[in-house]
Parts: C-alpha cells; structure tokens; sequence
C-alpha cells in the first residue's frame, strides 16, 4: 500500500518497483500528492493503466477491515 508527497517522484518509483518483483502495488489516490494537481492526476492514471491499483482511502479500510488475525 502506497502514499506519500511526491506522486511522479517516490510514489512512483516504489510502486513500480513492486510492480517488478511481482508484487501488485496499491496506491492510496487520496493519500499522496504532488506539486501540480494536473501532474499528480496523470501520474494515477497512468499507474492505475499499467502498474497498479489506484484506490481511495475508504476502499483500503474497508478491504482491511475485512481481514482477520488468523486467531
């Protein structure tokens, strides 16, 4: 599960990594960010094309919330 501030920069580059040790990133749309809006939207979108899921916040905690401990 992916957020952070830099949405071309870091965000980016660790999901696509992920992506390349076969792992399916999930990128938390409204939990990063970028200098420019239109730059942080192309961004998403074209990671949601070729490399990983782009969800918001609501749909990561109510997968999560979905999970047990295995107790």
């Amino acid at each position: 599960i992916h957020t952070g501030v830099s949405t071309s920069g870091c965000v980016r580059a660790t999901a696509l990594d992920a992506c390349q040790h076969g792992f399916v990133p999930i990128v938390v749309r409204d939990a990063c960010g970028d200098r420019d809006p239109k730059i942080h939207e192309s961004n998403l979108f074209d990671l949601d094309a070729k490399y990983a899921d782009v969800v918001s916040e609501r749909e990561v905690l109510d997968y999560l919330s979905t999970l047990t401990t295995g107790n």
